[in-house]
């Protein structure tokens, strides 16, 4: 009762438009979206790759190509929605606006979906460089919200980033795959041998981070492997429009 009046309080006092609709924002925990703009985001049910989670154009296949020629070091990957629309603007405004305050409902978003059972929860993690600058792994904040919603412990030192990596904005998919190939490393002596890992990030374009960071927690010893990031970007050869936007690594 206390958070609503409060919530409504801070809506008057500094009131906010909802960049997907420009209406008024009347809700101070997902602001600045609107509640029905918030609630317009939806998961993706559609058919895809049941490895790597890659939207398919059609149910006749349940692996993409990537997949089958090349299976990653995890068991499956997950993605609550498509890259677009109030979900696409949310991470945007949370990972460069840096409006921190959008981690937990966007954690929630995760918190939804079908979670693995496993023993650790761990976020992809950015070079000392890049979080320098950034100020905030966006990743880190969501991972650390998941973790408190359903009581699985969050692993922020294990697995680190190297090699900082050049933008990938742009590259192919073979490029991005090189680029991360030993971006990541374990470790040792750390928690996660022998456990089963959930590995949280953002987004998914290619999927070569996720690959990267799987790769390098089986090298570490993990016994398994499981991913989930909050969006996937659609391959524009099937979708017929662009959903790979400036910005998404």
């Amino acid at each position: 009762m206390f958070r609503i009046l409060a919530n409504r309080i801070l809506d008057l006092l500094f009131p906010e438009t909802c960049p997907s609709c420009n209406g008024p924002s009347q809700a101070h925990r997902t602001a600045p979206f609107c509640n029905t703009c918030w609630a317009g985001i939806q998961p993706y049910e559609g058919p895809m790759c049941r490895v790597c989670g890659l939207p398919l154009p059609s149910s006749y296949a349940d692996r993409c190509a990537e997949c089958t020629a090349d299976p990653p070091e995890y068991e499956t990957h997950r993605s609550f929605g498509l890259y677009d629309g109030t979900l696409r603007e949310a991470i945007h405004r949370l990972k460069y606006g840096k409006l921190r305050r959008l981690a937990p409902p966007l954690a929630d978003l995760l918190f939804a979906m079908d979670i693995p059972d496993v023993d650790y929860i761990v976020p992809v993690p950015l070079h000392p460089s890049r979080l320098k600058q950034r100020e905030f792994n966006q990743a880190g904040l969501v991972a650390r919200h998941l973790s408190r919603r359903t009581g699985i412990p969050l692993d922020l030192l294990s697995l680190e980033k190297v090699t900082n990596t050049p933008p990938q904005v742009g590259l192919p998919r073979r490029q991005r795959l090189a680029n991360e190939r030993k971006a990541f490393r374990v470790l040792e002596g750390g928690p996660l041998k022998g456990r089963r890992v959930l590995l949280v990030d953002d987004v998914a374009t290619t999927g070569a981070t996720l690959r990267a960071c799987a790769r390098a927690l089986a090298a570490g010893g993990t016994a398994l492997v499981e991913a989930v990031t909050l969006a996937r970007s659609t391959p524009d050869v099937w979708s017929g429009r662009k959903t790979i936007p400036e910005g998404v690594a």
